[in-house]
């Protein structure tokens, strides 16, 4: 990591933050006990940042100190690290640690098993089937799930998903491992309208 580059992030996220708050640095200043011209400093980068300046600051604006530093430099991109195992590639698309975790899957064309292998594990998960058709095999049920099929299942329950057929088949999972549901909030187009009182 290059520490100067990093530093040099500090100050235009500082502005943004202050902007953001609808503060003058007059307010700041009184807020931090940091006086107009060092924030003023800071925030074009004359001054360079250090933690006796920047832990005010970020308790000033109630975020933590990486956040301070780390939003300012986070690369927006997701990093996509995909494991592959048995015919199927599972890429993340979340890097948050805990909560729901959301990932693409691919089952490779001609890659099923002939022999499902149900497996269980505490969570709740959420299929999507974008291309393909996906066989899911979940407790007594022996599933063919089309493209724009959706399926919820707690993960206790013993599972298997292939390849239905020799096609490659798409699909997204969303999981949550303290067994979060899906929310819906939105109300289908089709459903009657509330009537009026």
């Amino acid at each position: 990591m290059d520490i100067d580059a990093v530093l040099e992030t500090v100050g235009p996220r500082l502005r943004s933050l202050r902007v953001e708050a609808e503060l003058t640095l007059a307010e700041l200043a009184a807020r931090t006990g940091i006086s107009v011209s060092t924030l003023s400093r800071l925030e074009s980068g004359g001054r360079k940042p250090t933690l006796e300046l920047l832990l005010p600051v970020a308790s000033a604006y109630g975020i933590s100190l990486d956040d301070l530093v780390a939003s300012a430099t986070e690369d927006p991109r997701v990093e996509q690290k995909a494991v592959r195992r048995g015919g199927m590639t599972m890429v993340p698309l979340t890097r948050r640690p805990g909560g729901l975790q959301a990932y693409k899957l691919t089952v490779a064309p001609g890659k099923r098993r002939r022999t499902p292998d149900p497996q269980v594990h505490e969570g709740y998960e959420w299929l999507y089937v974008l291309a393909g058709r996906l066989r899911m095999v979940l407790g007594p049920h022996d599933l063919v799930l089309e493209p724009g099929e959706v399926v919820e299942f707690d993960t206790r329950v013993p599972h298997w998903f292939g390849g239905a057929d020799e096609r490659q088949v798409e699909f997204l999972s969303i999981f949550g491992r303290e067994g979060e549901r899906m929310h819906i909030r939105a109300r289908s187009t089709d459903a009657p309208a509330p009537a009026a009182g």
